[in-house]
């Protein structure tokens, strides 16, 4: 018997809007040269090298043997919102009600709950370039209009009160920065967040502060956003600083009008964050968690010092020091204007697994370095790159 053929399928049209994350297919193709044998030096994945804190994991391995596995409400485990609130009063002197945090599954199920709150149609979000990928598509998925304002050294790649009174026009709702920032590293000052704030209140359009390399600040004390902009939405993460990365979980804090919509948001997007992850979380706030984590934040910023004297002293270009996050952002100009192709040519041939510019933006001489390898790793490194550049292998 003879089948009719099926009707040709095809994807939403938002989907041509949606770039793939490259940084993953380098990953993967690192993962194929590792398997074949190839000693491949990982710089190119956001994702701490540390494991995840011992008391993280025990605190998560009793709850699964308490049967801890059912849903949680919505918005998280009383007691972790109420953890979270109080690390906001203990660490920096802000007080919150629990009621305002919103337990997540990462960071992006954070955005995406801010993101289907505040983008319709055709709306507009004020985001700079370079920056994290995924922040622009997660507005084109909420049918929004991603804004990437190119911004450089002189604003130490960060959006700025200026660029929003600039830019914001009738379409635009939302203004969304990151401090520290991906893939820069760089960290807004509280003068300049607090007018950013201004600025998009005279603009009638909502901030949204991404915070989840918050705890990794070298020379520098840990601020928060909320200190002097206690109306913007405030996304962070368990990944980066207490190194849960595979555990997806993350929170936001929203102003109080925003919750019962949120809420209703994450019933129907993801019902509720893995509740193994959330009990595991308690432990996160532990004075022992808190002293290994600092130790490590320790040891990413001796990695940071010398990776930048590796890489200044090959003659790469480091525009805006890095004071946050774990990621040095290079200007490669002076030997390549396609990062794409030295980065494929690296790994091929020197097996240094590098994220390329385009990845963030419109920045194709640029090239994010992370620092998630140990000293000696990271030299070693930066022999091969010495290496290869010495011997033209550019664009």
């Amino acid at each position: 018997m003879r089948h009719a053929p099926s009707p040709v399928l095809r994807s939403a049209p938002r989907l041509a809007q949606i770039e793939p994350f490259h940084v993953m297919r380098i990953l993967e193709a690192a993962k194929q040269l590792e398997a074949q044998g190839r000693d491949v030096i990982h710089l190119e994945v956001g994702e701490p090298d540390f494991a995840t804190p011992p008391q993280i994991i025990e605190a998560g391995i009793r709850a699964l043997q308490a049967g801890q596995t059912f849903y949680t409400g919505a918005c998280g485990l009383p007691a972790l919102r109420e953890a979270i609130a109080g690390f906001y009063a203990d660490r920096f002197g802000v007080h919150i009600d629990a009621r305002r945090v919103i337990v997540t599954p990462g960071a992006s199920g954070a955005l995406q709950l801010i993101l289907a709150l505040l983008v319709g149609r055709d709306d507009e979000v004020l985001l700079a370039d370079p920056g994290y990928p995924c922040n622009r598509h997660l507005v084109t998925l909420c049918e929004g209009r991603p804004v990437n304002i190119a911004v450089g050294p002189d604003s130490r790649f960060q959006l700025l009160a200026r660029h929003v009174e600039h830019h914001a026009g009738e379409r635009t709702v939302a203004t969304l920065v990151a401090s520290p920032a991906n893939p820069t590293g760089t960290v807004l000052e509280l003068a300049e967040i607090a007018q950013l704030a201004a600025a998009c209140r005279k603009k009638n359009v909502a901030l949204i502060v991404d915070e989840i390399y918050q705890g990794l600040v070298y020379e520098r004390a840990q601020e928060t956003a909320l200190t002097v902009a206690p109306d913007a939405f405030i996304v962070n993460s368990f990944s980066k600083f207490f190194q849960m990365t595979g555990w997806r979980l993350g929170w936001l804090v929203a102003p109080e009008w925003a919750i019962p919509e949120l809420e209703k948001l994450a019933q129907n997007l993801f019902l509720a964050a893995p509740t193994p992850a959330q009990h595991a979380a308690l432990a996160a706030f532990s004075a022992d968690t808190l002293a290994l984590l600092e130790a490590r934040r320790s040891e990413l910023d001796t990695r940071r010092r010398a990776l930048c004297k590796i890489l200044t002293d090959i003659g790469l270009t480091l525009p805006s020091p890095a004071q946050g996050a774990f990621y040095l952002w290079a200007d490669c100009s002076a030997f390549t204007d396609n990062t794409e192709t030295l980065a494929a040519r690296l790994l091929n041939v020197e097996s240094i697994a590098l994220t390329p510019g385009r990845d963030f933006g419109d920045n194709p001489a640029f090239m994010r370095f992370a620092y998630t390898q140990p000293i000696a790793r990271l030299v070693e490194a930066g022999e091969r790159l010495r290496r290869s550049l010495a011997h033209g292998c550019t664009s």
